[in-house]
């Protein structure tokens, strides 16, 4: 399992969200970890506090693994170990363009909803979306209903209206999703296709490091409108609320 903050002015943002999901993470796989929330938390702290005025940590990842096991798919009876690595901040474009691929989310998965290590399915799409000019590919689930990104969740604009796709679907459930769904900007649906992405009038991205990222094209062609109004609301009051609370 694992989780990845972006570092804000030396302090990991939305801490307290990122260790309760990890923990959700820990239990949906069977895994119990005895270190308390103040323990990793100032674990985060301190190699937040390891970087230099000329390389300041601007991210952070926490894995916690099972430890040692054997060969194969069996568990070990060791201790989970835990790990927390800094590195610079991830720089994104101001908009940037998806590509849909034609593999699905399983959303009735043992581990549907658990942020694991075990990357392979996004790595593959990841280059077929930057094979095919974009930054994010996007899945739907095995029902067809739109799904997520590989490290990301999608809102888009219906009808004058802004949606997410509910965690029913599959999707993780992203801490800046979340945040912006609280903020009153947007409401999840569990019906929402890869065409109501692609005939939107303005979609966005959401991520522990892109925040709220405009889709300016999605498989190439463009949208209406990147940003549009929805999307600079809700960017504009995700931004305010970072400003106001970096805990939230």
């Amino acid at each position: 399992m694992f989780e990845t903050l972006k570092v804000v002015d030396g302090v990991p943002f939305a801490l307290t969200r990122h260790l309760a999901r990890l923990r959700r993470s820990l239990e949906l796989l069977g895994l119990a970890l005895d270190e308390p929330d103040a323990d990793l938390a100032a674990a985060a702290r301190k190699v937040c506090e390891s970087g230099s005025r000329e390389a300041p940590v601007g991210s952070l990842r926490i894995t916690v693994t099972s430890g040692d096991g054997p060969m194969g798919s069996g568990r070990g009876r060791n201790r989970p170990t835990v790990a927390v690595f800094g590195g610079p901040g991830s720089r994104w474009d101001r908009t940037t363009g998806v590509a849909i691929v034609p593999w699905r989310r399983n959303e009735h998965s043992a581990v549907a909803g658990a942020k694991t290590t075990s990357y392979a399915e996004n790595v593959r799409a990841l280059a077929a979306a930057k094979a095919a000019g974009g930054t994010e590919a996007i899945f739907a689930n095995t029902a067809g209903a739109l799904c997520e990104g590989t490290g990301s969740n999608v809102f888009v604009a219906v009808d004058g209206s802004l949606y997410t796709p509910s965690l029913s679907t599959g999707c993780l459930a992203g801490i800046t999703r979340a945040l912006v769904l609280e903020s009153g900007h947007g409401t999840e649906r569990d019906d929402l296709t890869l065409d109501d992405l692609r005939n939107a009038d303005e979609a966005f991205l959401t991520s522990s490091t892109r925040d709220v990222q405009p889709i300016a094209t999605v498989d190439g062609a463009a949208l209406r409108a990147a940003p549009g109004p929805l999307t600079a609301a809700a960017r504009d009051a995700f931004a305010a609320l970072q400003a106001n609370d970096l805990d939230p």
